[in-house]
């Protein structure tokens, strides 16, 4: 399965949910991970008349291989590490706990950064259902520090909603959220890009227009 772009995507996350949950929902609240999960989180929180807000999860980079996630942060200070990293593998890529606190401190600053940019206001999620939402699943770390935040804001339920993830992830993801709704479990998976024709990278401003059509839900 191969998706025209993020907006196709959305479109087809939406009709999942509603023939699911067929108004049902409580109170949604949308959330989306940036930045290519606003994109497809847009025609999700339209389709629910829901408000659609943004979470921060944020990579923790290996020393001299950012791209190598050996955690993730979020907003609270929440640090979810890569179960891969044994202390075998941290002694070789010089991974201390000094390294991970001053890595995560940076990125917490990040965040503060990008909600001041985006002009995210917070909202209460307390006793509704959360709907949390990105482009897809590689690793998952940044995903799963997500939940991990939400479940503190106490919403009544959290449902992931994911366009495509490896199908070997699936079981892990709906033991920890109270649904799952996955359109492709890629038995052979890469990268969340190779199941888009179009995948450009979503830039700021988009976000920040598609922000704007919410303001006030």
């Amino acid at each position: 399965m191969v998706f025209t772009d993020r907006k196709e995507a959305g479109k087809l996350l939406a009709e999942a949910i509603i023939n699911k949950y067929d108004g049902t929902l409580v109170s949604p609240v949308v959330v989306a991970i940036p930045r290519g999960g606003v994109v497809v989180a847009e025609p999700v929180a339209e389709a629910l008349n829901a408000p659609l807000t943004l979470i921060f999860p944020r990579k923790i980079g290996a020393p001299f291989n950012e791209e190598y996630a050996i955690g993730a942060v979020t907003e609270s200070g929440f640090v979810l590490l890569n179960p891969d990293i044994t202390d075998d593998v941290a002694a070789r890529l010089g991974i201390t706990r000094e390294y991970i606190e001053k890595k995560a401190f940076e990125e917490m600053e990040e965040i503060k950064r990008r909600k001041e940019k985006f002009r995210v206001s917070d909202i209460n999620m307390k006793d509704r259902d959360v709907i949390l939402v990105d482009d897809g699943i590689a690793t998952g770390l940044t995903v799963k520090a997500a939940i991990m935040e939400l479940k503190n804001k106490k919403p009544r339920r959290i449902i992931l909603a994911i366009p495509v993830m490896p199908a070997e992830k699936v079981d892990e993801f709906r033991s920890i959220v109270d649904d799952l709704i996955v359109l492709y479990p890629a038995p052979f998976f890469r990268a969340v890009g190779q199941f888009y024709s179009q995948f450009p990278q979503t830039d700021d401003s988009e976000v920040i227009e598609i922000l704007e059509k919410f303001k006030g839900k």
